[in-house]
């Protein structure tokens, strides 16, 4: 009941910033159904890992919410030809995390930072491969924007309806073999692509935030 509410639900910036606000809300437990099986739910953070920040930025469109993910550029050293939120590690001149996500956006997607209203936080996860802690924040632009996207970055800009995500039928699962043993890898079927890792954790704890605002909704 809860999955076909929010379907059909209006799904504005105002059910997000609740969402994003709700207390003592599991974001692990949320991000559970999409950890694959060759990680840890709780990892040690590594006390030399470096800091990066990343953007689910939200528009509306033809009368729905969407966001946008890219494809990076296979020439990239770290997690190249993959399916990520726009976004980077952070430099000395950041101010705090979400100026790093918004000033990567802008170097990746060509969005103006200055356009860009930041809605709030997701929970920060570590990527063990990479030695990565990723703080991930939400926010929204006014109108659909007009990507100018970094060729040497950015393969593919894939714009998602948000009705996507909250469908049961994007959700997947492969196996991978790994050393004789077949390993189960979840994703989401996104604008043709397979949507994974950690990419696909954040996207499963936002999802679960919306699904519990509705379902609080719900039940008043």
């Amino acid at each position: 009941m809860v999955a076909e509410s929010l379907a059909d639900a209006d799904l504005g910036i105002e059910l997000v910033t609740e969402a994003l606000r709700l207390p003592q809300f599991d974001a692990e437990a949320a991000r559970a159904p999409m950890l694959p099986e060759t990680r840890r739910l709780h990892p040690q953070v590594c006390c030399d890992a470096s800091e990066a920040a990343v953007l689910l930025l939200l528009w509306p469109q033809c009368g729905s919410l969407y966001f946008v993910l890219t494809r990076r550029a296979s020439e990239l050293r770290g997690h190249g030809g993959q399916i990520s939120l726009p976004g980077g590690r952070c430099e000395p001149g950041d101010s705090d995390h979400s100026a790093t996500a918004l000033r990567e956006t802008e170097e990746e997607l060509g969005v103006p930072a200055s356009d860009v209203q930041v809605l709030g936080p997701l929970d920060k996860i570590y990527i063990p491969p990479s030695n990565y802690l990723v703080y991930p924040l939400v926010a929204a632009l006014p109108a659909p924007p007009r990507f100018r996207p970094r060729a040497s970055e950015v393969a593919e800009v894939l714009q998602i309806p948000l009705t996507f995500l909250l469908d049961p039928r994007r959700k997947r699962e492969s196996l991978q073999h790994r050393n004789g043993r077949s390993l189960r890898i979840p994703w989401y079927a996104l604008g043709g692509q397979m949507v994974w890792g950690a990419t696909a954790m954040l996207l499963s704890e936002f999802e679960g935030r919306l699904r519990a605002v509705s379902q609080r909704q719900t039940c008043q």
